[in-house]
C-alpha cells in the first residue's frame, strides 16, 4: 500500500511571502524604525527556517548524495550572504568576520550543540550509543579543515599572518572543497552504513515517503524565494546589527556568533529532537555535518569573493581562540571515542562552550 506524499506545512508557504512583504514595507517607508527592524529580524529568521525546510524536502526527493550536498549549499548561501552583507556595510573593520563566523559555528556545534544533545539524552536515557566509524571520520575531516583554515595562516611566511597570500588562499579553498566533497561521498555512497543509526538496519520504514515531484518543484521555487529574501533582509539589517553590537560595547567577534547562531538554529533544533528520541547517531550526523559544511564550503566561497574583489581576508585565530579550538577538538575526540556518552561528556562540552562565549564578550 502506497502512502500519500506529504504536503508542505502552511508556515513554510507563508513565511517567504511575509519576508518579501516586510522588504516591500521597508522600501516603501524608506527608513526602518525600531519596530520594523525587529520585524525584519523575525522575518529573516523565519526565512532561514523555511529555506532549510524546503532544502530538506528537495533533498529527500532527489536522494543521496545530491540531497546532502543541496542542503549544505543552501545553508552555505545563507551564511555567505550574511557575511558578505555585513562586510560590505562594515568596510575594513570586518576583514575577520568570516573567520569569526566560521569559528563560532565550529564552537557552537562542537561544544554547544553536541553538549546539549549529550546532556539531554544522557539525563533522559542514562547512556546513549552511536557508531564510532562515522563520527571518527567526521572529526578527522573537521580537524584537518579547521586547522588548515584557522590556525595555519598564523605560521606561513609568504605574507605575515594572520593572512594567506592569494595563491595560498586559493590552495586552501580547493583543499577544503576536496576534503568536504570526499566526506560527502563517503557518508552518502561508499560507506553510508557508517553513518546510519542502528534502527535503520532493523526497520525498513525509518525514512518517510518521498515527496511528489510537484511538492519538490514547489519547494524549489520557495527555496529560491527564501534565499533571496534572506540575502536582502541581511543587507537591510547589517547596519543595525553592527550598531547594536557597538553600542553594547561588545567585541566585533560577537557579530560572528550572531550569524552562526541564526544559520545553525534549524539543524540544532533537529539534532536536539533526535537526542531526546534516543537517536544520538542522527544528532551527531546533523551536528558534525553542519560544522563540516559551514567551514568546508563557507571558507572557499568567501575566499573566492576575497580574490575577485581584492578584499583583505583575516583567517588566522588569535592565541586564545586557537587554544579553545584545539581543546574542543581534543575533548571531542576523547568524549566521542568510546561509542557511548553520558551527562558527564555533555557537561564538559557545555563548560568549554561557556568559556568560549565568556571570553568572546570579555576577551
Amino acid at each position: 500500500m502506497t502512502s500519500r506524499s506529504p504536503a508542505l506545512p502552511a508556515w513554510s508557504l507563508v513565511t517567504p511571502l511575509a519576508g518579501w512583504a516586510l522588504l516591500a514595507g521597508m522600501w516603501f517607508m524608506g527608513r526602518a524604525g525600531g519596530f520594523l527592524i525587529a520585524a525584519l529580524a523575525v522575518g529573516m529568521l523565519g526565512c532561514v527556517l523555511a529555506a532549510v525546510h524546503h532544502a530538506e524536502v528537495i533533498a529527500h526527493r532527489v536522494g543521496e548524495p545530491y540531497g546532502t550536498f543541496l542542503l549544505a549549499v543552501a545553508v552555505t548561501i545563507i551564511e555567505v550572504a550574511l557575511i558578505v552583507s555585513l562586510m560590505l556595510s562594515g568596510g575594513p573593520s570586518t576583514t575577520a568576520l568570516a573567520r569569526d563566523t566560521v569559528f563560532a559555528a565550529v564552537m557552537i556545534i562542537l561544544n554547544g550543540m553536541v553538549g546539549v544533545c549529550m546532556l539531554m539524552g544522557g539525563s533522559r536515557f542514562g547512556e546513549q550509543r552511536f557508531g564510532l566509524y562515522g563520527v571518527s571520520a567526521s572529526l578527522a575531516t573537521l580537524a584537518a579543515i579547521a586547522v588548515l583554515t584557522l590556525v595555519l595562516p598564523n605560521y606561513t611566511t609568504t605574507v605575515a599572518g594572520p593572512f594567506y597570500s592569494v595563491a595560498q588562499l586559493a590552495f586552501i579553498a580547493v583543499v577544503s572543497i576536496v576534503l568536504y566533497g570526499t566526506f560527502v561521498l563517503v557518508q552518502t555512497v561508499r560507506h553510508r552504513d557508517y553513518f546510519l543509526p542502528k534502527e535503520a538496519a532493523d526497520n525498513k520504514q525509518v525514512h518517510a515517503e518521498p515527496p511528489s515531484g510537484r511538492v519538490a518543484l514547489t519547494s524549489l521555487a520557495l527555496l529560491m524565494a527564501c534565499l533571496a529574501a534572506v540575502v536582502l533582509l541581511a543587507k537591510s539589517l547589517a547596519p543595525s546589527i553592527e550598531a547594536a553590537v557597538a553600542s553594547a560595547g561588545a567585541p566585533v567577534a560577537v557579530v560572528g556568533v550572531i550569524i552562526a547562531a541564526v544559520v545553525l538554529l534549524p539543524e540544532g533544533l533537529a539534532a536536539l529532537r533526535a537526542a531526546r528520541a534516543n537517536r544520538l547517531q542522527t544528532s551527531l550526523n546533523l551536528a558534525l555535518g553542519s560544522a563540516l559544511a559551514s567551514i568546508g564550503l563557507t571558507i572557499p566561497a568567501v575566499a573566492i569573493v576575497s580574490i575577485v574583489t581584492g578584499w583583505t581576508l583575516t583567517l588566522g585565530l588569535d592565541t586564545k581562540s586557537s587554544v579553545l579550538l584545539l581543546l574542543s577538538l581534543f575533548v571531542a575526540t576523547l568524549s566521542l571515542g568510546t561509542g557511548r556518552t553520558t551527562v558527564l561528556q555533555g557537561v564538559v562540552h557545555l563548560v568549554i562552550f561557556a568559556a568560549y562565549l565568556f571570553t568572546t564578550i570579555v576577551p
